[in-house]
């Protein structure tokens, strides 16, 4: 037998008959009643459910049900975008969260991009590289600001040579969504001639400013955990994709990653996790995030620091 559910008739003197199955009880339901409760899943929900029948397909082109998985301040947000967020403002509010999804808008003055999770609406934000705090970074000698096609900002700092290195950065918690795990990512990638990362890691941290915060050591080149094996010395200048390309079929892939190494963005960035941070009510202040590497003592070159990115960590 079919699934579907047993339908209740009554006679004309208002006793109940029992009837057959009724094959697709939900086509029988408004459409509204449909559109609220979709309202109060989540996007991927809604996109799963949409397939169940048309009812679910058409409730879910509903503008009510997309405006639910906005967030409660976006027009706020958009409000400060270049465009006043007239590139994502037009259609209908799903198709205004997708875009939100795919295409990042700049806000704070060309200083940040925001955009949101695909599969929870959460808020993402990246801060570009001009809106962090990177130790000798208005040095000519040290670092260069330079611009490159497939950045998202207008500027990125370009590293020449430091023996110290520090990148720091912060946002407040109250400008992110409540009730949810958030990374945080250093976004940078590499020259033909970087040097100096093969064989040092990084200290990286994410927290609350002010309150301890466990730390943790990263290393920036894909390859360093592997450098013996391939005999990529410390002497040996190839850069980071340079070596990607020795290694051939080894070549890191986006979405994998070597132990406390980077991965592959799909936007062809890499990234590394600076740390972890859970925003419940979004009232604990100033979040810090931070890259160094000054234990070693060596100098090192060749990386482009395009920004640090908070997004929602979704299993």
């Amino acid at each position: 037998m079919r699934g579907g559910f047993l339908k209740m008739e009554k006679d004309k003197h208002g006793s109940e008959i029992h009837g057959g199955f009724v094959g697709n009880f939900f086509e029988s339901l408004p459409e509204g009643f449909v559109a609220n409760a979709l309202a109060l899943t989540t996007p991927r929900d809604v996109c799963r459910l949409s397939l169940v029948c048309s009812i679910f397909r058409s409730a879910a082109e509903w503008d009510a049900v997309w405006e639910n998985f906005l967030p409660p301040d976006y027009q706020k947000i958009l409000a400060e975008a270049e465009d006043g967020g007239g590139s994502v403002r037009c259609g209908s509010k799903k198709e205004m969260y997708l875009r939100l999804c795919d295409h990042p808008v700049i806000i704070d003055s060309g200083n940040k991009s925001f955009s949101l999770d695909k599969k929870t609406g959460k808020k993402c934000y990246m801060l570009a590289a001009r809106d962090l705090s990177i130790i000798w970074g208005n040095t000519p000698r040290y670092w260069r600001w330079i611009s490159v096609p497939d950045s998202r900002f207008t500027d990125v700092a370009e590293l020449i040579s430091v023996c110290w290195l520090e990148v720091n950065g912060k946002v407040n918690t109250s400008v992110l969504s409540t009730n949810t795990k958030y990374a945080s990512y250093l976004v940078y990638k590499s020259t033909s001639k970087a040097y100096g990362f093969d064989s040092q890691p990084a200290e990286v941290s994410t927290g609350i400013h002010g309150v301890e915060t466990e730390k943790k050591t990263v290393f920036l080149d894909p390859e360093a955990s592997q450098r013996s094996e391939y005999n990529v010395g410390p002497g040996n200048r190839l850069g980071i994709f340079g070596r990607l390309i020795r290694l051939g079929s080894q070549t890191l892939t986006s979405g994998s990653a070597r132990l406390n190494g980077p991965k592959m963005r799909r936007d062809g960035w890499l990234e590394i996790e600076l740390g972890e941070y859970f925003n419940e009510r979004g009232e604990e202040g100033e979040l810090d995030m931070s890259m160094m590497e000054v234990k070693g003592g060596n100098w090192k070159g060749g990386i482009v620091i395009q920004g640090i990115e908070i997004r929602p960590k979704v299993c």
